[in-house]
């Protein structure tokens, strides 16, 4: 079966530093751009109605011509290995991911056709999208499921602490999502230098911060 990329997806990740470790995690804007061919408003006809969607993509920067039976999950520190099809590595037989992301309203451009807005995605910007589906609360959603090694608490929000002039150097409305970027830290989890200083592009912006603890503090903010 032959796949091809109906959209790209538009987000403030032109690299995989930063980028949330899963979809929803952070309401990071984001815009759903199709391919010419697929520029057709009665494609997305109904799809205003539902209030998040399913993103089929690829893992464009984890392409590889093998793969592994087991890998290192992240949440598991790194030294322990899974089951590659127990956990969402980027790292399988298909670089195939899947995410659910608000989809905040539909847009009509002149050039591009019905051009979705979207919040909340854990993509880098250009990623390719190979479907996309309506989510469905009444089916999709098990609140009661099981996680397997997934079900250990969440990492402990950081504490981020920056100048507020510093902070007005960004659009306004990519300030609070900057914070929550950076408040589930977006370092490796193995790395816990308080003296290192982290950069990360965000929105055309060079991002600098360091880590200490619990506390993170914004460096700088620069046109990248």
């Amino acid at each position: 079966m032959l796949l091809k990329p109906i959209a790209h997806i538009e987000t403030c990740f032109s690299t995989k530093f930063g980028v949330p470790r899963q979809a929803g995690i952070v309401a990071t804007p984001g815009r759903i751009v199709f391919e010419p061919e697929y520029r057709v408003a009665e494609a997305v006809r109904g799809l205003k109605d539902f209030d998040y969607i399913w993103l089929i993509w690829q893992f464009s920067q984890a392409v590889r011509d093998h793969w592994t039976p087991t890998v290192r999950p992240p949440r598991l520190g790194g030294n322990c290995r899974m089951g590659v099809f127990a956990t969402r590595s980027p790292f399988r037989p298909n670089p195939l991911g899947l995410s659910s992301v608000h989809l905040d309203h539909i847009a009509e451009d002149p050039q591009l056709g019905p051009v979705l807005y979207v919040s909340g995605a854990d993509l880098m910007d250009g990623t390719p999208i190979y479907d996309i589906k309506p989510y469905l609360p009444y089916t999709d959603s098990h609140p009661s499921a099981r996680s397997g090694f997934a079900t250990r608490p969440a990492e402990q929000l950081l504490e981020v602490s920056c100048d507020p002039t510093l902070l007005e150097r960004l659009p306004a409305h990519l300030r609070q999502p900057l914070l929550d970027v950076l408040a589930h830290d977006p370092r490796p989890q193995y790395q816990h230098d308080p003296e290192r200083i982290y950069g990360m592009e965000f929105a055309g912006f060079e991002i600098k911060f360091r880590v200490d603890g619990i506390k993170a503090e914004l460096l700088s903010i620069t046109k990248a």
